[in-house]
């Protein structure tokens, strides 16, 4: 047995301070890179464990925030990041990130609030730029949205992911032909970009030129052959070009990668309507009405 002392009902020595400050910074290095390969419920384990080693580590709090707020568990995020800002107010990171959890429950202004906030200090920040374009978006100030993106694309023109943003709006707007072009200066800038190549074929697919759009989308799934959202919209455009064989089989993959992708499982069901496979049809249209509306 260990000469250490013991907490009683834990195996765990009681660690000196200098042992306690240790291991939460590996624990803290260990969780950024859980939150690298998506595994944010073990980062939160290792944060949750680092704040108790070490309550007033600033970091901590904001990299636990942070992974609440990507799988959606917002106000767990709000909770974290107000304590991070609470030991350090002028963090830029924890201000747009708390702006994006109060943006995603709806509270607009208090997210316009951090926003505005976090770009006194880190002016030129892309990715705040950007979450504040995303919700004046939201708040249908769109002509606001279009040039915060414009500027965002003025600071850096060669990057592809700035463009590609824009065009995401665009889409949005149903202003497809803006998006399409959005999107081509993305590819020209990285031809291999398979969210550019996705989100084309699906502009491409909204104007009714799907021999095009297919080809977007081949390239896609090429590259990258387990991306659902390609296989979804794949399945729609060969749908459309009369395959409703080849359609169903992306479809199939689409929805047994996400479960809860509602968009493939309209499409699947519209599909087996039309081929008169009406029991498939309804359960699939029902799966939609579960996740999208919480029939039961």
């Amino acid at each position: 047995m260990s000469e250490g002392i013991f907490q009683e009902h834990d195996e765990r020595p009681v660690l000196s301070e200098a042992a306690a400050q240790s291991r939460a910074s590996v624990l803290r290095s260990r969780a950024e890179s859980y939150i690298g390969l998506s595994r944010h419920d073990a980062a939160i384990a290792d944060l949750t464990e680092s704040i108790a080693l070490v309550p007033d580590n600033a970091r901590s709090w904001r990299l636990r925030g942070e992974s609440h707020r990507v799988i959606e568990r917002y106000e767990a995020a709000l909770s974290d990041f107000d304590e991070a800002l609470r030991l350090e107010p002028d963090s830029a990171y924890s201000l747009g990130s708390r702006g994006q959890a109060y943006a995603a429950l709806g509270r607009m202004e208090e997210a316009m609030a951090d926003f505005e906030h976090a770009l006194t200090l880190a002016p030129e920040s892309l990715w705040i730029l950007e979450a504040r374009a995303d919700a004046l978006a939201d708040l249908d100030r769109v002509d606001e949205a279009l040039a915060e993106h414009a500027k965002i694309i003025a600071l850096d023109e060669d990057l592809a992911y700035s463009w590609l943003a824009r065009g995401d709006l665009y889409q949005r707007l149903q202003l497809y032909p803006e998006a399409i072009a959005d999107y081509t200066r993305a590819l020209e800038l990285d031809p291999v970009y398979v969210r550019a190549l996705g989100r084309r074929g699906e502009a491409l697919r909204m104007i009714d030129r799907y021999e095009e759009a297919l080809a977007d989308l081949n390239q896609a799934l090429d590259l990258e052959p387990d991306n659902d959202r390609a296989l979804g919209s794949r399945g729609a455009v060969l749908s459309e070009l009369g395959d409703n064989e080849a359609a169903l089989k992306d479809l199939d993959r689409a929805v047994e990668l996400d479960e809860e992708y509602v968009w493939a499982y309209r499409v699947r069901g519209e599909i087996l309507q039309e081929l008169e496979r009406h029991e498939e049809a309804v359960a699939d249209f029902t799966r939609a009405l579960e996740l999208e509306f919480g029939d039961s």
